[in-house]
């Protein structure tokens, strides 16, 4: 999850929220990838969860990154919470997933090499600690008792809010892990244009990735219980931004929305204000209960903005979030398949093409069925496997159109249309044969560290 923004002075002019999003318009020649994921650390011995404290913890792998490889220390109230170096972050999510945001960058190559410093740094911090990270969309066991607690203000306030507007909040907080990709737009009609296509095609990410079929030691029914999981939620924070395909869909469209989403908190002076449940609306009148008086900066505006979860959010970049966590070819691959379809501006028109005929409810009948079925889903006449086959083929084109040699970086995509076989059923194929129906051999099968 996000770290507190920073920056700007206070809102005087409600144009200004808009502007702020605005402001992330960039030429062609500037856009750049930003990968992000999370991954479960977990002990080899016992499969325990990480924990935060101890000779052999989270936050001794903070200390050792930091010792060892230049990276710079964030605290909250006396406790290491973060990481940061040349422009990427390393951060914790509320049980401990252990989360690399990875600094914007020009290639998928880049990406990859990123991804497999950070990888070597870990293992090296950890070497000997009898200690190991997994790539998987949920924790396949664990219950939400045996999950460590980050020392995060906003984690202890969204925890318990979480638990009075949604059934399944907890869950995502404390045992889901994802991959996503933050890309660029170039114009306020191009951000609408990309951000329509990543709705409509999440579900084709949500099935292509899926890597989370076990949840509390058994088969849970889907093939990716995290995307589950995001719908039970918070209705008010979360979903497909039906809104977002109506006539007129623009930056203001996007803020008028996030303004309705009720607010967690504002962040004063290192420390987290109970705002749960408030209106930004009062608090540009000066009127938050919480704060009465007081006036928002666009720092608190932007911090709102990261307490919003659709399936693609808009910040000053887009980021794509519909795909379980998974190994790593699938941590390169996720951001080479938006990058195709996004960067190249036929594959874009293209796939545009593919889904600009989808109604609201062919788009959430889609992002149900995907969670459930994966590539074998089917909903509003539309089968998905069909659409991921149509989706990686303009990506292909897209990144092949970028002279770089990333298309190759879709192979574990391709491997999955071919077979009709998603990681997650092909750990649900394990666990019904050679695995004997244990989840002792998954931990090694994800294993990214």
């Amino acid at each position: 999850m996000s770290i507190p923004q920073s920056g700007g002075g206070a809102v005087e002019r409600f144009e200004q929220l808009a502007e702020l999003i605005e402001s992330g318009c960039k030429p062609k020649t500037e856009w750049r990838i930003g990968t992000e994921h999370e991954k479960f650390g977990f002990l080899t011995g016992s499969h325990a969860p990480l924990p935060y404290d101890g000779a052999h913890s989270i936050k001794a792998l903070l200390e050792g990154l930091r010792d060892r490889f230049g990276w710079q220390e964030v605290e909250e109230q006396g406790h290491i919470i973060g990481l940061s170096r040349d422009g990427a972050n390393i951060s914790l999510e509320p049980g401990g997933p252990f989360e690399l945001s990875g600094a914007p960058v020009a290639s998928l190559h880049q990406t990859a090499a990123e991804l497999q410093s950070h990888l070597d740094e870990v293992r090296a911090v950890t070497e000997g600690w009898g200690v190991g990270f997994m790539g998987i969309g949920a924790a396949p066991e664990w219950t939400h008792d045996e999950m460590p607690v980050m020392p995060k203000g906003r984690y202890r306030l969204m925890t318990e809010y979480m638990g009075r507007v949604g059934t399944h909040g907890t869950q995502m907080m404390y045992r889901t892990c994802t991959v996503q990709v933050n890309l660029d737009y170039g114009s306020e009609a191009d951000m609408v244009k990309k951000l329509r296509v990543a709705l409509a095609l999440q579900p084709v990410a949500t099935a292509l990735f899926a890597s989370s079929p076990f949840f509390e030691g058994k088969p849970n029914g889907h093939r990716s219980w995290r995307s589950r999981i995001w719908r039970g939620l918070d209705d008010a924070r979360t979903g497909m931004l039906p809104f977002a395909f109506d006539e007129g869909m623009g930056f203001q469209a996007y803020v008028d929305w996030v303004l309705d989403v009720p607010m967690y908190f504002v962040y004063r002076d290192g420390k987290y204000v109970d705002a749960r449940g408030q209106s930004f609306r009062d608090f540009l009148k000066g009127a938050l209960p919480a704060l009465p008086g007081e006036q928002p900066t666009l720092s608190d505006w932007a911090d709102h903005m990261t307490t919003v979860f659709p399936e693609a959010r808009v910040k000053k970049y887009i980021e794509m979030r519909g795909a379980d966590c998974g190994d790593q070819a699938h941590l390169v691959a996720l951001p080479a398949f938006w990058t195709g379809l996004a960067y190249d501006g036929a594959a874009l028109d293209a796939a545009w093409d593919l889904v600009k005929g989808f109604d609201g409810e062919t788009r959430e009948e889609l992002r149900v069925a995907a969670s459930v079925s994966a590539l074998a889903s089917e909903a509003g006449g539309v089968k998905l496997i069909d659409l991921a086959r149509a989706a990686v083929g303009l990506s292909h084109a897209g990144l092949a159109a970028r002279g770089l040699g990333e298309e190759r970086l879709l192979a574990p995509l391709v491997e999955s249309l071919e077979s009709g076989q998603t990681q997650a059923d092909r750990f649900l194929a394990a666990w019904n044969g050679p695995w004997s129906r244990s989840l002792a051999p998954l931990y090694e099968a994800t294993r990214l560290t």
